[in-house]
């Protein structure tokens, strides 16, 4: 009789991957456009201040405030322009003013911008109205947003549009980042089908990869699709062996139950250091994690269970994180949120469960989550349907209507 084996709590299992995986030590150059969500593998300090002058934050008169009493109305004499790109070169002097547009470079002696809706305007002068502005308004000052030999972004730091457009605005054409992990998958299984062919009896399509597939390429991952993979220990064996020659991670789905045609499991433990292979949640019990170690490399591997919701809820709060840590970066914190539950949900206590859960606002004001209604693991529309999950610990047994739920948002998953 095989020994049982003890389910570890989620957050145990967090945590040994956490200190398990490492992050990929290759770094490349790639140019500006090509790295966005990718991981920087290098500090960026600036080699400019910005912006790179004191420039006009509105379009309207450039002027300086010093020795003009703002309080009363003031009369300024239109001695020129100063447009985006082209900067006034003459001297402004006191009661002086110069056209000025958004971006403009502020003139030598100008410390104010009024707005041009502000001021009522003849053939060669403005009319200020009295108390109508202050000192130092409307300009951008140099290295406001940031300063020559600042370090603005750190290594690490996952390069989002903003990130990309600071990067740009610093005059940098390329960045050095890490490497993309190399992520193969491949499902187990003979009843599962290509989407393309016909269904046999007793033949199911093959969802997971399609799912995988998204989550990963989400991440910024390159994804190698190794295709269903029959149960047959040889060929199971084959295809992990093949995959750790070459990737950085393996994730499969199916085969990691007791049944007599789950194989993957009883595979990994002879080829693999398994760390553990049983967390205590639903959806998602039976899930093994590893590491392959060939030619010198070592290739983390996760199994999750064959059942669509399972190996979505298993990415979602396992494999979601242990990626994110071989690109050299921490996954985004998931907002979490304490709502109040519309329905109630059976529950056993003594293990973490995550349901699918509808949040919406009420008549009141704020918010609260429904669940989706049957929480099958195969149910995979459910997952269409809802934009949260609702997270119930272990120590907690059915939910009534009414009470407090903690709900973790789709939003930055799905």
């Amino acid at each position: 009789m095989k020994k049982k084996i003890s389910a570890l709590p989620v957050e145990q299992a967090q945590r040994i991957i956490s200190e398990a995986v490492l992050p990929l030590g290759t770094t490349e150059s790639m140019p500006l456009k090509a790295a966005f969500f990718r991981v920087l593998a290098e500090d960026i300090t600036s080699r400019i201040d910005v912006p790179f002058q004191d420039n006009a934050a509105m379009d309207g008169y450039a002027f300086s405030a010093t020795d003009l009493d703002l309080k009363s109305e003031q009369t300024l004499k239109i001695t020129g322009s100063a447009f985006a790109g082209h900067r006034f070169e003459g001297i402004v002097a006191k009661g002086e003013c110069v056209q000025i547009m958004t971006g403009g470079a502020m003139p030598d002696g100008c410390d104010t911008v009024v707005q041009q809706e502000n001021v009522t305007i003849s053939d060669t002068t403005i009319a200020i109205p009295a108390a109508s502005i202050a000192t130092g308004e409307n300009v951008r000052l140099r290295g406001e947003d940031v300063k020559v030999g600042e370090t603005c972004l750190k290594a690490g730091s996952l390069l989002k549009p903003a990130h990309i457009g600071l990067l740009a605005s610093l005059g940098l054409a390329e960045v050095q980042v890490r490497k993309r992990p190399k992520v193969a998958i491949f499902s187990t299984g003979d009843e599962l089908c290509p989407v393309s062919s016909p269904l046999p009896p007793g033949g199911i399509y093959d969802s997971n990869r399609y799912s995988l597939y998204g989550m990963i390429k989400r991440l910024g991952c390159d994804v190698w699709d190794m295709g269903i993979v029959k149960d047959d220990p040889a060929l199971i064996r084959a295809a992990f062996i093949k995959a750790a020659k070459e990737a950085d991670a393996i994730i499969t789905t199916g085969g990691v139950s007791v049944g007599a045609a789950d194989h993957t499991r009883d595979v990994l433990s002879r080829l693999a250091k398994i760390a553990f292979s049983e967390v205590n949640m639903r959806p998602g019990r039976p899930m093994v994690f590893g590491q392959i170690h060939s030619d010198e490399r070592q290739t983390c591997v996760f199994a999750l269970p064959g059942n669509p919701v399972a190996v979505m809820t298993t990415f979602y709060f396992f494999v979601r994180d242990a990626l994110c840590y071989l690109m050299g970066t921490r996954a985004p914190l998931l907002p979490r949120m304490q709502v109040k539950i519309l329905s109630p949900l059976a529950k056993r206590r003594g293990r973490t469960e995550f349901q699918r859960g509808i949040l919406s606002p009420t008549e009141q004001g704020d918010w609260a989550v429904r669940s989706t209604g049957p929480q099958g693991s195969a149910m995979l529309s459910s997952m269409t349907q809802a934009n949260c999950m609702i997270v119930l610990p272990a120590d907690r047994d059915a939910v009534t209507a009414g009470e407090t739920v903690e709900i973790v948002l789709f939003d930055g998953l799905v």
